[in-house]
């Protein structure tokens, strides 16, 4: 069913909501999903609906046009999309391959409502796995000596696919300040959770040779501050001392491919709300 979702954030106050609903009500907007959170600490109200499309008169411009006077009066921060335009999505990788197959494989299975434009990577290792799929891929190799004109690929490429959102799939290159802040919260990244304790090479060896008894993963949007921007998901599995390295790295795998696909799924489905270096996830 096509839905508009409805996404805001602004100070709190009374009557957002009212207003919001008589908005919807006067025009006979359906709600199928409505969700609310309004947060003591910051005194910020944050808000999501999901709208039936067919029961407006009016279409996406239009709701702006007549939306645009609310959002004025109570000083909103907001977005209206419709659910029949699917986000171009840029994925990019390097030589492991457990996120990127995972999520092409959502992808054509229907999991993911989105439309992958290509795959970037600085190897070329696969380049045969993303082909099958019917997807361009774009080795673009990173020289360590100089990066910038890699760099300056790598965006020429996301422009000229107009991504919306850079999916960042174990792709080990840091991507320069200039991109981050181009694309800010529009550019996911996922990581094993051992950070700050295992720094460096062989996390896995390291937490194993701690005796951790918990192995995670974090989705979070990517800022200049590498590994620090706003947190969209997160996960554990427990493991024990009978666990090898090769058993630890494995889960590593299974819930890092696990978070990253739902980060992306809530991104693509306009649950996330960023506030700071806070999300609001509906």
């Amino acid at each position: 069913m096509r839905t508009f979702r409805l996404v805001i954030a602004c100070p709190d106050r009374v009557g957002i909501v009212a207003k919001v609903s008589n908005f919807l009500a006067s025009h006979n907007g359906w709600i199928t999903e409505a969700s609310h959170h309004s947060d003591n600490l910051s005194g910020w109200f944050f808000m999501r609906h999901e709208i039936r499309a067919d029961s407006l008169p009016f279409g996406i411009e239009a709701f702006r046009e007549a939306f645009a006077p609310i959002a004025q009066e109570f000083s909103m921060n907001w977005r209206i999309t419709d659910t029949a335009q699917k986000k171009r999505v840029v994925l990019m990788a390097s030589r492991e391959s457990h996120c990127l197959a995972d999520l092409l494989h959502r992808w054509h299975s229907d999991e993911l409502d989105c439309e992958i434009s290509c795959v970037i990577s600085n190897h070329d290792d696969l380049r045969s796995m993303v082909e099958w799929h019917g997807i361009p891929y774009y080795h673009v190799p990173v020289n360590p000596q100089d990066k910038e004109p890699a760099f300056a690929e790598v965006s020429r490429l996301v422009k000229q696919h107009d991504a919306e959102v850079v999916v960042l799939a174990r792709y080990m290159q840091i991507l320069p300040p200039e991109l981050c802040s181009e694309y800010a919260h529009k550019v996911i990244n996922i990581h094993h959770s051992f950070l700050p304790s295992f720094v460096g090479a062989k996390p896995y060896h390291q937490a194993s040779l701690r005796g951790v008894k918990l192995i995670g993963a974090t989705c979070h949007y990517v800022t200049e501050e590498l590994d620090a921007g706003p947190i969209i998901e997160q996960d554990v599995v427990r493991v024990s001392h009978s666990d090898s390295i090769e058993d630890m790295v494995r889960f590593g795998r299974d819930v890092e491919k696990m978070v990253l696909a739902r980060g992306l799924r809530y991104h693509l489905e306009d649950r996330v709300l960023v506030h700071g270096n806070k999300t609001v996830v509906f």
